[in-house]
C-alpha cells in the first residue's frame, strides 16, 4: 500500500498484530483490522513489538491525508523490505564504499580553529573504529582523494555483511546523509547520539555558519538531515526492543 501524502485517510484506528511469514514470526499493523502492506505489496513483518507499534502510532497519528513525510519509521521499514532485502549485495556494497573516502578522514589544514575542532571531534571515533574493528583509516590533510588500506576497508565492509536489512537501511541512511561509514556505525553501536553524529557529519558547515550565519535554504536542509538522523537512531532503538 501506497503511503502517498495524495491519499485520503480510510481507516479509522491502527493497531499492532502478531504475524508470521514463512519461517519467521514477528509484528505487522492493520488498519481497521486489515493487514498493511508495503507499497510493493509484500507483508510488513516487523521483527519488534516497539517497531510496530511506533508504526502503528504514525497512522493513527494522520489527519485527513496520508504524509508519507511523517512516518519515518514506516518509511524505513517499507525500504529494508522492498530494497534492502532484495537488492542487499547492492545495498552493502553503496555503504561500505563510503569506507574508501570517509568524510571524517579528510581534515583541513587551516585554520587552526577547524583544525582543533576535527581533532576533537573525528580522531576520537578514528580510535574507536580502529579498537572496534580492526580497521585503521589514514587521515588526509586537504581534498585530495588517497587510498584508505584495504584490509580496513574489508573489515568494515565485513562488519556491514554481518547487519540485518532492518539495521543495514538505518545505518545506509545515516551514512548516505553524512557521508561517513564511520559516523553511521558509531550512531549503529552507540556511540554517538543522533545529535552528536549530526554535529559530526556536519562538522565543516557548522563552524562556517558560526561566522557566517545560515541562510533559510541550508537551515531547512540542515533540518532534514537532522531529523533523518534521528528517525535512523529511533528505528535502531526500537528494532533493539
Amino acid at each position: 500500500m501506497s503511503t502517498s501524502s495524495s491519499i485520503k485517510r480510510f481507516y479509522k484506528k491502527a493497531e499492532v498484530v502478531s504475524s508470521k511469514e514463512g519461517e519467521s514470526a514477528g509484528f505487522t499493523v492493520a488498519l481497521d483490522g486489515r493487514i498493511l502492506r508495503t507499497p510493493n505489496k509484500a507483508a510488513l513483518q516487523l521483527p519488534t513489538h516497539s517497531l510496530a507499534e511506533a508504526v502503528a502510532s504514525e497512522w493513527n497519528a494522520q489527519g485527513e491525508t496520508i504524509d508519507a513525510q511523517t512516518m519515518p519509521m514506516m518509511t524505513l521499514a517499507c525500504t529494508a523490505i522492498d530494497w534492502v532485502h532484495q537488492e542487499r549485495a547492492h545495498a552493502v556494497e553503496t555503504t561500505a564504499a563510503f569506507a574508501e573516502h570517509d568524510l571524517v578522514c579528510y581534515w583541513a589544514e587551516e585554520p587552526p580553529e577547524l583544525v582543533s575542532r576535527q581533532q576533537e571531534h573525528w580522531q576520537p571515533l578514528l580510535d574507536w573504529v580502529t579498537l572496534s574493528f580492526d580497521a585503521p583509516l589514514i587521515v588526509i590533510p586537504g581534498i585530495l582523494s588517497k587510498p584508505q588500506p584495504a584490509a580496513s576497508v574489508e573489515a568494515l565492509r565485513h562488519a556491514i555483511e554481518n547487519l540485518d536489512d532492518m539495521a543495514l537501511t538505518a545505518l545506509h541512511t545515516v551514512v548516505s546523509a553524512g557521508g561517513s561509514l564511520v559516523i553511521g556505525l558509531a550512531l549503529l553501536q552507540r556511540r554517538l547520539s543522533a545529535d552528536e553524529a549530526f554535529t559530526a557529519a556536519l562538522l565543516d558547515e557548522l563552524f562556517q555558519i558560526e561566522f557566517w550565519g545560515e541562510d533559510s535554504e541550508a537551515a531547512a536542509r540542515h533540518a532534514g538531515l537532522r531529523g533523518e538522523f534521528h528517525a535512523a537512531a529511533s528505528f535502531l532503538s526500537l528494532l533493539r526492543g
